[in-house]
């Protein structure tokens, strides 16, 4: 099995990393991220032991979430509009894309009429990239006490997708730095290209797809 081989691999790569920074290996906890995959291969994954999974598309999640069923734990990792919202609250264990207030009191209504609490983190714009989504550094602390004040939120920590080129490190030490300020717990940080570095500086989630599914669908 291909997707087995692959994740054997990269969980290999996570000991290794978590190793030469002397963390724990548990500590990381690694997403497979399944964008565009087909279910099959998901539960090729899921056969290999693999339960935490990714999905960026909000319908795909839905879709998805209601073909495996139980033992998944899903993670939303992609842009989220407001009016999508409904799909992704209550399926997602942890939402990674919460960049703006008006989403995130979208998100706590449809938690709240849900009757649940909706764990989040906070996008944060790193490489201050006018292109990408993510609140602003220096916009952090506040967008956090607003997103505290909802609730049917739960902020658990921080996201960044660092800039395509260049070294991703002093990126990745920005949010562990930033999180430590603001006193968060989980850091989601890395995928297939640099998910060792980002365990290096700190990463207590990495998102990996291309290294365990191969080339997207």
């Amino acid at each position: 099995m291909e997707v087995a081989s692959g994740l054997a691999a990269v969980r290999a790569r996570v000991r290794q990393a978590a190793a030469r920074a002397e963390r724990d290996p548990s500590s990381v906890r690694l997403i497979a991220v399944s964008k565009t995959q087909p279910a099959e291969l998901v539960r090729e994954a899921l056969q290999a032991g693999q339960t935490l999974f990714g999905e960026n598309y909000a319908q795909e999640l839905r879709e998805k979430s209601e073909a495996l069923g139980a033992g998944v734990e899903w993670h939303f990792i992609g842009a989220l509009q407001t009016n999508k919202a409904r799909l992704v609250v209550g399926r997602a264990a942890l939402i990674h894309t919460c960049d703006r207030l008006a989403l995130a009191q979208e998100l706590s209504k449809r938690a709240l009429a849900a009757g649940l609490v909706q764990p989040v983190l906070l996008e944060v714009n790193v490489g201050r990239e006018p292109q990408k989504a993510g609140v602003l550094p220096e916009d952090a602390a506040a967008l956090l006490e607003e997103v505290r004040g909802l609730e049917g939120l739960r902020c658990d920590g921080l996201m960044c997708i660092p800039p395509a080129s260049g070294d991703p490190r002093p990126h990745f030490r920005a949010l562990r730095d930033l999180g430590a300020r603001l006193g968060v717990r989980e850091l989601s940080m890395g995928m297939s290209a640099d998910f060792e570095a980002a365990i290096e500086e700190g990463a207590t989630l990495v998102r990996v797809g291309t290294a365990i599914f191969g080339a997207r669908r």
